[in-house]
């Protein structure tokens, strides 16, 4: 198993690394200001929204850089919009295995940044002596982020995001970030996509204690995609199920494959990223629904929810056509089951790694 795991780490690192889609220019001050490109053209026939949630934002993208306290000679990234003269709400994002690059995820960065929040990148060691040490990386980047820069980052409306390892890393570093440092009191919601096992670091409670005492106004989105080989369905199932988020705050959705005018729209597990294919999966998928939950949560706008929140509404559900061939629609439940047996998969609920084995439906 650690040969698989090791092999399949390595192939993702060696492809983040070598794909980067942005260039940099830096001011005096070492602010960065990202170049980023409003007209790239995404992969396959379907292009970009160009209203609506899932557009492209209005504003320049700005980049600051500093020292990661627990990964030397790497650093944290802090994306925000050019010119801001006040803190703005933040989305902490949990990278996946491989993704210690930012170039793995750097449009989903720009895309927040564009849309006028804020987005932490903290890369953590992809092949680490332990989970705790992952935790503690990626911990003690957001907070010293958060510490340094609150003319950047609000720390009273924030999201967590993260996808594979970084979406179970997710839940306890935000429930942490939750209960101990009181984040989040004005906004709060989490954003899983394919999420690895959910373990605690540091911490006297259970997983299920933290779970069952989530604060009342964490709002949530988990995403699981059908051609996923790699993670068990069943563990983004069980954080779902367990989470104390009522049914109108929290929907568990599942992407499904499309072939449109020849070209196949693939929901593997790599979804999303920006290291070979950027195509309309995610843009209409990933970053339309996240749009509409950080509009909903960080500005309260009632309609949002019906996009990010929708319970299943023909605005959530609904993907994009072109010539009359329309990608699959998204199915959202607040009841998830799985589709396939655990063995299709090669990080199982039931594997004796996981901590949460007892809640493998």
């Amino acid at each position: 198993m650690k040969k698989i795991l090791y092999s399949w780490i390595i192939m993702v690192f060696i492809t983040a690394s070598a794909c980067s889609q942005s260039s940099d220019n830096t001011d005096n001050d070492g602010t960065t200001l990202s170049k980023t490109d409003s007209v790239i053209s995404l992969r396959g026939p379907i292009q970009k929204p160009t209203s609506g949630y899932g557009s492209d934002g209005s504003y320049e993208v700005a980049e600051i850089n500093f020292d990661n306290p627990q990964y030397e000679g790497t650093q944290v990234s802090i994306f925000y919009p050019q010119g801001i003269t006040s803190p703005r709400p933040t989305i902490f994002f949990s990278h996946p295995y491989g993704g210690e690059e930012k170039s793995y995820n750097i449009e989903l960065y720009n895309f927040i940044a564009k849309k006028g929040f804020v987005v932490v990148f903290v890369p953590y060691r992809t092949i680490d002596v332990s989970v705790d040490h992952r935790y503690q990386t990626l911990w003690e980047g957001f907070v010293k982020a958060a510490t340094d820069y609150p003319n950047i980052i609000d720390t009273q409306k924030v999201g967590f995001m993260g996808h594979s390892f970084g979406g179970g890393a997710s839940i306890d570093l935000a429930y942490k970030a939750f209960t101990e440092k009181g984040w989040g009191q004005n906004a709060r919601f989490l954003f899983t996509m394919a999420p690895w096992y959910a373990f605690n670091w540091n911490s006297t409670q259970t997983t299920q204690q933290q779970l069952l005492s989530f604060p009342a106004n964490t709002k949530m989105i988990t995403q699981v995609y059908d051609e996923d080989d790699v993670n068990d369905h069943r563990m983004a199932i069980d954080i779902f199920k367990n989470i104390n988020i009522p049914n109108s705050e929290k929907d568990f959705i599942y992407f499904k494959s499309s072939t449109v005018n020849g070209y196949d729209y693939v929901t593997d597990h790599a979804m999303p990223s920006s290291r070979t294919v950027l195509d309309a999966l995610d843009y209409y998928g990933v970053y339309r629904l996240l749009d509409a939950m950080m509009d909903y949560s960080f500005n309260g706008n009632a309609s949002a929810k019906n996009v990010a929140l929708g319970n299943g509404s023909t605005a959530q559900i609904t993907m994009p056509s072109y010539n009359g061939q329309s990608m699959a629609p998204l199915e959202v439940t607040d009841n998830p089951t799985p589709k396939y047996f655990q063995i299709k998969y090669q990080f199982r609920c039931g594997n004796s790694t996981n901590p949460r084995t007892a809640y493998c439906n």
